[in-house]
């Protein structure tokens, strides 16, 4: 598959600013994944879908390590959400092209909408760290959420990952915005190495696009990283109600345009 020179400066462009996004709130596939479509338009899916994977895993393993400097993580909550991810992830991936995605967006608009509402509607959301709510039986609770859930529909269709993992570690366990967006990253490494490892096997990734747009997509996460350390969990709040409501419009004009 051959694009022009305007197309990859295109998907070049694409891929950094998805890097941002990505380490900020996740959401990156809002850009990334209808960049490629535009450029590849008659080219099947999975292949594009692979290439974002191996896009994106780079971009994220970066930010989780440049936030884990900067962040003191939870082991007891994001080890076993990444380890349950990498299976939950691959499952998903499996099963991509047995079920349709129309099926399940109108399901994902609605818990966006939800998302959206609470974000807005408790200010105190995500503004400290988490404290009476880190219990046993909550930090449970979000590794079967975060790694088995959405790690599951990650491999399944994908964009928004990051940002339904923010939202679970923030809602159930009680995590700063800052701290579930570095711990999001983390477990959002693992999703995608499982769902890549699945695209790999059967052949769907275009590796040499793949690591070109890598490149791109790790200089945006890096710049992503260091302004939400520096802003702060306000900054990530308000770009997370941006994101949620991009990806709203985005599912909306699928469904009804």
């Amino acid at each position: 598959m051959d694009a022009g020179p305007e197309l990859i400066v295109l998907l070049l462009v694409a891929a950094a600013a998805a890097g941002w996004i990505d380490a900020v709130v996740g959401g990156g596939g809002l850009l990334m994944l209808p960049a490629l479509l535009v450029a590849f338009p008659t080219s099947p899916v999975a292949p594009l879908l692979g290439t974002n994977k191996l896009t994106a895993v780079f971009g994220t393993a970066s930010a989780a390590v440049t936030y884990a400097r900067g962040v003191r993580l939870e082991p007891r909550l994001v080890w076993p959400t990444a380890g349950l991810a990498l299976i939950g992830a691959g499952g998903g991936a499996a099963l991509a092209g047995s079920i349709s995605s129309d099926a399940l967006r109108p399901v994902i608009m609605l818990v966006l909408a939800v998302v959206a509402v609470t974000v807005v509607a408790r200010p105190a959301l995500g503004a400290a760290r988490h404290g009476e709510l880190f219990t046993k039986n909550r930090v449970a609770a979000a590794v079967l959420l975060a790694g088995g859930g959405v790690a599951f529909y990650d491999g399944l269709i994908g964009p928004g990952t990051g940002t339904f993992l923010i939202i679970a570690l923030t809602t159930v366990v009680g995590l700063d915005f800052v701290t579930a967006s570095a711990s999001a990253k983390v477990v959002n490494t693992t999703t995608n190495l499982g769902a890549l490892a699945v695209f790999g096997y059967h052949g769907d990734i275009l590796w040499s696009l793949g690591l070109g747009l890598a490149v791109c997509n790790i200089i945006g996460a890096q710049i992503g990283v260091h302004m939400a350390l520096r802003r702060g969990s306000g900054f990530v709040r308000v770009v997370l109600v941006v994101v949620v409501g991009l990806l709203l419009v985005r599912l909306g004009w699928e469904q009804f345009g």
